[in-house]
This record gives C-alpha cells, sequence and structure tokens, in this order.
C-alpha cells in the first residue's frame, strides 16, 4: 500500500466525522508491515470530550492494540496538520512518521504559528512529510467551514 492509498483512508474517516457534525479530521496508523492498526475521526461533539481528536483517538486504539504505550516502528496519516495537543501525542508515543494533507495556519502546530516539534521540551521528533493528498484534504476541511460560517 502506498502513502496515497493510506491517506484514502483517513479521508474516509475524515467524512465518517463530517457525517456526524464533528470537523472532519481522519487519522490512520500503520504498523512496520504496512497493516492499518487502527483508525479514527474527530469525535469531540459525540463524546463531549475536547481531547477527542482523531490522532488521540487512533493513538489510544493503537497503543490498546500493540499493549503498548510506545509506537515505535508505526506511522499516522492525518488530513489535517496537527494540532499541538496532537503533536505532543505523537511525541510521546514515539510514533516514526508523521503525515499529514492540509495545512492548519492558525492552530497548526508544525506550519502554524508554533512549531511544536522544534521546541526544546519535545523529546522525540518523527519523520515529518506534509501535503500527502493536500488539495482534497483542503477542499474537505475549507467546505466544511465555509459552510459554517455566513
Amino acid at each position: 500500500m502506498t502513502q496515497n492509498t493510506f491517506m484514502e483512508q483517513a479521508i474516509i474517516n475524515a467524512y465518517k466525522g463530517l457525517d456526524l457534525g464533528e470537523v472532519p479530521v481522519g487519522c490512520v496508523i500503520v504498523n512496520q508491515d504496512n497493516k492499518i492498526i487502527s483508525q479514527s475521526y474527530n469525535k469531540v461533539i459525540a463524546d463531549n470530550d475536547p481531547t477527542a481528536h482523531a490522532e488521540i483517538n487512533a493513538i489510544r486504539q493503537a497503543c490498546a492494540s500493540l499493549k503498548s504505550e510506545r509506537l515505535i516502528d508505526c506511522s499516522i496519516y492525518v488530513t489535517l496538520e496537527p494540532c499541538i495537543m496532537c503533536a505532543a501525542a505523537i511525541s510521546k508515543s514515539k510514533l516514526k512518521r508523521l503525515y499529514y494533507g492540509a495545512d492548519d495556519m492558525n492552530f497548526g502546530s508544525i506550519n502554524g504559528g508554533f512549531n511544536f516539534f522544534q521546541t526544546k521540551n519535545c523529546n522525540h521528533v518523527p519523520e515529518i512529510y506534509d501535503s500527502i493528498s493536500k488539495i482534497q484534504c483542503e477542499n474537505l476541511i475549507n467546505d466544511f467551514f465555509k459552510g459554517k460560517r455566513p
């Protein structure tokens, strides 16, 4: 499977969240054998939990699946640049690679206003690959917010 295949699955998850009225962000985590071990979408509204971002949900599932707090040889694919909370979770779980689609210039922790992975307090920096299926991911998030704003 390819980067685009995994991002396509993340996009499918984003649409699942969208169908529930959530901000459409989807995520998958892949092990070293290129098998999806967890996937999720935003569940902030559904769970009444401000930490229920797609990345956090997928990290929790992957850790439970592997019975480990570390995802050392795993990769995470997410449709939107992670926020600082999610970037910290990615670092703490020791994910090897981060792939994401659309930049988030407001809340993103890489190309946005604050690069978490360049701070002295960040103890693990994954390999970072951006702009995977960028246009499709940008359209998904932009169309959602256009529908919310007059």
